[in-house]
């Protein structure tokens, strides 16, 4: 939560360009959240517009998380989300590797922070374990995302 204090502030400071970098560059090792994906697969998949998977398998119980980077909380068509993440998103709740990273190590705890509401849940139990396997995962998930597969690298820088 520290880091989100520390991001929101910067902004207030007028500090866009480093925000604008951070979601350029993710901190993460993409190689290393690829491995930590299989934790996920079980509920999670990446699937690209086209159909064709790009990691998991055939996890419905989680949205897709392709396209996830600046993509707005709750917003997977044809998913039920908790009325939390619902409201987290309609309250500007966009991913970032700062929102990210601070809810898959808490994902509750985080929205009942976020909106301000001591009853606010999530549906996803699951939690990582560091701030460095979320900022990995964040790398790998940016790595899938649209922009990545256009860039050279595929990196998505």
């Amino acid at each position: 939560m520290n880091r989100i204090l520390t991001i929101c502030a910067a902004a207030a400071l007028g500090a866009t360009p480093v925000l604008a970098q951070e979601a350029a560059a993710p901190t993460g090792d993409a190689a290393a959240g690829e491995k930590l994906f299989r934790q996920c697969q079980s509920c999670h998949v990446v699937r690209d517009d086209e159909g064709n998977t790009l990691a998991g398998r055939n996890g419905k119980t989680g949205p897709n998380l392709y396209g996830l980077p600046g993509r707005p909380a709750g917003s997977v068509e044809d998913y039920r989300y908790s009325k939390a993440m619902e409201a987290a998103g309609e309250e500007g709740l966009t991913w970032d590797e700062a929102h990210f990273v601070g809810f898959v190590q808490d994902p509750s705890g985080y929205l009942k922070e976020y909106l301000d509401d001591s009853g606010a849940r999530s549906k996803m139990s699951f939690r990582m374990r560091s701030e460095e396997d979320a900022a990995n995962m964040w790398a790998y998930l940016v790595s899938l995302s649209p922009e990545a597969e256009g860039s050279e690298t595929g990196s998505g820088n």
